[in-house]
């Protein structure tokens, strides 16, 4: 079986090759770069929870201590502090990073993977698919015809995959636009990431309405300032002129020492693909959509389709081709991200228009910033990841489900598990196995060996089973899961998604749910030769 190729060598291109290796899928990434990435500290991300853990779970890296997690958020309005929140473990702090050391930890981690080739200086110029896979030819010092079981255009806002698939990319342009600095700098809030509207002090040429400082490792910042609606020129003196007046209005007095890194303007666009599919040809990243305004991030949703693409192809690759499973990638990924970019647009107007409900609603400038908040740290309509509420993966509702604390087709919680082999562990470390899991919940377990209880119960009939569904799952044991009463059974996909929660252990009904959730039955539409569109 030929490897995936894939088009593009940014954090999801990388992400993409890594979570398919992870389930013995081959893969060749086409990097038209040459394989290593210039340091710039102003180009940052911010990760949230489950996509830091997807990366670290990915490397085996410890992105905490190559990025920072916040201590703490502060909304400030003029000069009155509207929010404070604390980050701990009940509610955990997003991952502000370098892009080019997260893309550094990914490379640094392909480059022990045998099931990734990585080739540089190769662009893609042309592309064919027919029935049983793709070919693709780059252009370049190395310049060849490659062979792929699937192609995955993980190649930016400008997507050749795209464009040469002939995908229409409709959407808004410059609907944000931010002029950019990292410095190093002593502020008065340290760890802590400040949004800061409407500053008191007079800001060099157009009025700023907003500026936001977020830390980084080592006593760096990157702050962002808001600018005006236009093209107007953003100069070297006039970015100069704005730091040295946002610190000294800060620290209440004249600016303090600072030493500047790196510059940027930030142009937001908000556009989505009208397909993310066609046939053996994928779009993930940027390639598929772009959104960043009101403080989201975009990388999040990119890491975020690798993560449901690959547990889809992996299958495909290995059983035979699957309409159902495929197809999914494009219905559960682009309903989320459609839906964020209407939650966006719909708020931009009320929150970027300079008057409207701020003069009528009392309050409303409070709930503007509370709103801007939820954007910036995934939270709420603007940040939050999506549920697949309405997939074509979701089971018919079945006689033994019952409501938990995670509504079916979102994110499960990060509890602790007992592995099959007896080690407590997160369950967000089984996941990204191409596996389904099956969580019992099964209180006081902690406290005893796995020997004494393994046999026990209803641990038998379970462990059956599981065995027999109709996709490799795994069978683990928590002592409490939010909502969920003594022996309830969860079953979560192999991206973390709940599928459904059972009021104890149903064979019947948990092998319907399973079937479901891998696209109808895959090894007997494997078997049947099912054909590519």
């Amino acid at each position: 079986m030929d490897p995936v190729i894939i088009v593009g060598a940014g954090p999801v291109g990388l992400t993409l090759a890594l979570a398919l290796a992870r389930q013995e899928v081959p893969s060749v990434v086409l990097d038209e770069g040459p394989g290593k990435d210039e340091p710039r500290p102003a180009r940052t991300v911010v990760l949230r929870e489950d996509t830091a853990d997807l990366v670290e779970r990915l490397t085996g890296t410890a992105l905490g201590e190559q990025g920072m997690r916040w201590t703490g958020f502060r909304a400030v309005r003029r000069k009155q502090v509207t929010g404070e929140i604390t980050f701990d473990a009940a509610d955990p702090a997003p991952l502000h990073i370098a892009q080019h050391v997260l893309t550094g930890a990914l490379r640094a981690a392909i480059a022990d993977e045998p099931l990734v080739k990585v080739a540089v200086d190769s662009r893609l110029d042309s592309m064919e698919q027919e029935r049983s896979g793709v070919t693709a030819h780059t252009r370049g010092p190395g310049g060849t015809w490659w062979r792929g079981s699937y192609l995955v255009g993980c190649d930016g806002p400008r997507s050749t995959v795209r464009k040469l698939q002939d995908i229409r990319f409709p959407g808004r342009t410059a609907v944000e636009r931010h002029a950019v600095a990292a410095l190093r700098a002593e502020l008065p809030w340290e760890g802590e990431a400040l949004l800061h509207r409407m500053p008191p002090w007079r800001q060099s040429g157009p009025s700023a309405v907003e500026v936001t400082a977020r830390p980084l490792p080592h006593g760096v910042w990157r702050l962002d300032w808001l600018l005006p609606p236009g093209k107007d020129l953003v100069t070297p003196e006039l970015l100069v002129a704005r730091i040295r007046e946002t610190l000294a209005g800060w620290t209440d007095g004249s600016t303090p020492p600072y030493d500047l890194l790196d510059t940027g303007v930030h142009t937001v666009h908000h556009r989505v693909a009208r397909r993310w599919r066609a046939g053996r040809v994928f779009l993930a990243g940027d390639a598929a959509h772009l959104l960043g305004a009101l403080g989201t991030q975009g990388l999040d949703e990119g890491l975020r389709d690798a993560d449901n693409l690959a547990w889809k192809l992996a299958p495909a690759w290995h059983h035979g081709h699957h309409e159902a499973l495929l197809d999914s990638y494009q219905t559960e990924r682009r309903a989320v991200v459609a839906a964020r970019l209407r939650a966006a647009d719909q708020a931009l107007p009320v929150l970027r228009g300079g008057g409207g409900l701020r003069h009528i609603v009392p309050g409303a400038a409070r709930g503007h910033d509370a709103l801007l908040t939820d954007g910036h740290l995934g939270r709420g309509p603007l940040g939050a990841p999506g549920a697949y509420a309405d997939s074509p993966l979701a089971p018919e509702r079945l006689e033994g489900d019952i409501p938990v604390g995670t509504a079916p087709g979102a994110p499960v919680t990060d509890v602790r598990v007992t592995a099959e082999d007896g080690s407590f562990v997160r369950l967000r470390d089984r996941l990204g196995r191409g596996t389904l899991l099956v969580v019992l919940i099964a209180p006081g377990t902690g406290v005893w060996d796995r020997k004494h209880w393994v046999s026990a119960g209803v641990m038998p009939r379970l462990a059956a089973a599981v065995t027999a569904l109709p996709h490799p799952a795994e069978l683990l044991v928590a002592e409490e899961y939010p909502g969920a009463p003594a022996h309830s059974v969860l079953l979560v996909r192999p991206d973390g998604h709940l599928v459904t929660a059972l009021s104890g252990v149903r064979p019947a009904d948990l092998y319907t749910a399973a079937e479901a959730a891998v696209g109808g039955a895959v090894r007997r539409q494997a078997e049947a030769g099912s054909g590519v569109r």
